[in-house]
């Protein structure tokens, strides 16, 4: 194989069918390239799977220069959203199982190849996923409040602290008062979800809180994905916003619909993607 050759990148498994066809083709990947379906050739079903692909630049996505490109944060952004979109746009008409970014192989014949040996397994989440769509639940703290200033004390009605030290001390403690009460408010917030999730769905996945710039000044303390059947996708969310308004000094965020990158996950026998009897050279 030539380096001028391009390769092919795989964004999700779903099911071929004509109206999935119609949609790519107006559709476009990594690099602004065309979309489209490639067959599992040994399923002779009416909807065959199928991986959704585009062709991408061999020189750009070899495993070498992904290893240089994943250190490129404006690569990888530019990658990351286009995954995403195409992944978002498929899973708006049928369902979907979303691979990992950068899941690339030599040519569509192994990337086919690579698609009927994992057949029974991509068949069966597809299964489990279907009519199903995640939504991710957050709660956030609000940032620490600064000191209050103390008032005079002929204003507050109580003796001056009698140094600048204990002064300090007693806006401290009344800050770890307040700070104590936002935490209890959120831990009885995540009690609350769960049991709200749990008349609903039996799938959670529980990611770790965001941080730095993904959280804002505010302070993520929990960071959930739920597998919600559609026929329950409204009752759901409106439970969680009736229950949010009990909590009034910390913030309950309902994302989605997404599709279930939560819950698709490498298949246990897939081969590994970095397989160079797989992937590209």
């Amino acid at each position: 194989m030539t380096t001028d050759e391009p390769l092919t990148y795989v964004y999700a498994v779903a099911r071929q069918t004509e109206p999935l066809g119609e949609l790519l083709t107006t559709l476009r990947g990594v690099g602004r390239a065309p979309v489209g379906l490639l067959a599992d050739p040994s399923d002779a079903g009416p909807a065959p799977l199928a991986f959704v692909v585009s062709p991408v630049p061999h020189g750009e996505f070899d495993e070498t220069a992904l290893k240089d490109h994943f250190e490129d944060l404006r690569w990888l952004e530019e990658v990351a959203r286009a995954h995403h979109d195409v992944v978002q746009a498929v899973a708006a008409h049928a369902t979907v199982l979303p691979l990992r970014l950068a899941t690339v192989y030599q040519d569509d014949g192994r990337a086919a190849r690579a698609l009927a040996g994992q057949h029974e397994t991509f068949a069966r989440r597809l299964a489990e996923l279907d009519a199903h769509t995640e939504y991710g639940v957050k709660i956030y703290l609000p940032p620490p409040a600064a000191p209050a200033t103390p008032q005079h004390p002929a204003e507050a009605g109580a003796a001056a602290p009698t140094t600048p030290g204990k002064a300090y001390l007693q806006r401290r403690r009344a800050q770890h008062h307040a700070r104590e009460t936002v935490y209890g408010q959120a831990e009885q917030a995540a009690a609350t979800i769960e049991a709200i999730a749990a008349r609903y769905t039996s799938q959670r996945v529980r990611h770790a809180p965001q941080s730095g710039a993904l959280s804002g000044p505010q302070e993520n303390v929990l960071n959930d994905a739920y597998l919600i059947p559609d026929e329950h996708a409204e009752q759901f969310r409106a439970a969680l916003a009736d229950a949010a308004r009990g909590f009034p000094d910390i913030h309950v965020e309902v994302t989605g619909p997404w599709a279930p990158y939560s819950f698709a996950g490498p298949p246990a026998e897939a081969p590994d993607p970095a397989d160079t009897e797989e992937r590209a050279p």
